[in-house]
């Protein structure tokens, strides 16, 4: 890891286990070395670190483009390991430099619902992460956040909560998935993605919290 990503790595690891009892289940899915992408749903400013800790090695993420304009935020992000993406309408450029990273060998983080929900509850998948998929034939490994919208909600306030992060089984694509390259089939795969993530069920030890 580079030094400073391990800094906020470790950080972030004694922040989430202390404010949050942090917990994650299934690490033995994830896929360390070479191209993956882990796909999460996204309820919190604290998923992307909490993905990331749940790993061992480095990954690249997206983040949307104004948090880069912020003074101490943006030069942060930026040194580790994040790409800025426009949201309102969608970023080619963004794409297409995460799917140089995965032809490279590196790992992204991807939220297929594309941003923070404001229920909590999964939203709807958008067709970015198919596109990607498409043309990198990347594995994909669903990753499931519990609790991270009660820790902090869309325009709440941050507060103690607890949080579980549970990995599934890697998905594999191969070039039959994709008999067309139009936005139709590249959001099918995103919703194939998504229904992954949704199906991942949180450990019974931890209902019980």
């Amino acid at each position: 890891m580079k030094p400073l990503y391990w800094v906020c790595y470790t950080l972030s690891g004694v922040i989430a286990r202390v404010a949050f009892h942090y917990r994650a289940f299934g690490r033995e899915n994830i896929i360390e070395e070479g191209p993956a992408i882990m796909a999460a749903n996204h309820q919190s400013y604290l998923d992307p670190p909490l993905v990331g800790i749940t790993c061992k090695n480095e990954l690249y993420f997206l983040a949307r483009k104004t948090l880069f304009e912020k003074k101490l935020l943006g030069p942060l992000i930026s040194r580790v390991n994040a790409l800025p993406v426009d949201l309102s309408r969608g970023d080619l450029t963004a794409f297409r430099a995460v799917m140089n990273l995965l032809k490279e060998g590196h790992r992204t983080v991807i939220f297929p619902e594309g941003t923070r929900s404001l229920t909590g509850e999964i939203q709807q998948a958008r067709a970015g992460i198919g596109m990607i998929i498409a043309k990198t034939l990347a594995p994909v490994v669903p990753i499931r956040i519990f609790g991270s919208f009660d820790a902090w909600p869309k325009g709440g306030k941050i507060r103690p909560h607890p949080i579980t992060v549970v990995v599934g089984k890697p998905i594999r694509f191969n070039k039959e998935d994709f008999a067309t390259h139009n936005r139709e089939a590249y959001q099918k795969i995103s919703e194939q993605v998504l229904g992954a993530i949704a199906a991942i069920e949180l450990p019974t030890e931890r209902r019980q919290r």
